[in-house]
């Protein structure tokens, strides 16, 4: 990826983001310290992923979009591995989440201005729904939608509405590739 001034990538205590070449990285966003972007991934307007107090990692062509905010908590006395931010592959992160030390298996998704809190998982094939909150260690088992703040099971999702995310996924990748090519044109 080509470094541009209307996108910050900084190292944090001597590490920088390490970004994979096809990944997509939109104007506005700032990458720092511990942070690991796959293939395919696309990164949209104005995020922030602060990998400063641990790490963060988002696997092959997972998407976090516009204006959200990923990070992570640092080891504590009680707690010494902290809470590291894992996504895994084909991820779905909607506009304006905030997503903070938690696990987002593959193929999971988090719905526009949702939260994910410490040591709360949303297992693959699942689903928090736009402007809900999952409680610290909270688990969304796969193939469930949970709704509401505090986030609560809602109904299982079906192999349609599970189709109709990956589809989502793929869009992502496709539109990713297409902003790229227009903003270097």
């Amino acid at each position: 990826m080509t470094q541009r001034p209307d996108i910050t990538i900084a190292p944090f205590k001597g590490i920088w983001p390490r970004i994979h070449e096809s990944a997509f990285i939109a104007p506005g966003c700032r990458i720092i310290g511990d942070v690991e972007i796959g293939p395919d991934v696309s990164i949209w307007y104005n995020c922030v992923i602060r990998g400063d107090a641990n790490h963060i990692r988002i696997g092959a062509r997972s998407n976090i979009q516009d204006g959200s905010v990923v990070h992570c908590d640092s080891p504590k006395p009680n707690r010494p591995d902290g809470f590291p931010t894992l996504i895994g592959e084909d991820v779905l992160v909607g506009h304006m989440a905030m997503i903070h030390g938690c696990i987002l298996e593959d193929r999971a998704f988090v719905g526009m201005g949702a939260m994910v809190m410490d040591a709360a998982r949303i297992s693959s094939d699942a689903m928090l729904a736009a402007g809900a909150l999952l409680s610290p260690g909270k688990v969304i088992p796969p193939r469930e939608l949970w709704v509401g703040r505090p986030a609560a099971f809602s109904r299982t999702l079906n192999d349609q509405q599970l189709a109709a995310m990956q589809d989502g996924v793929a869009r992502y990748v496709t539109n990713g590739r297409l902003h790229r090519e227009a903003l270097e044109g």
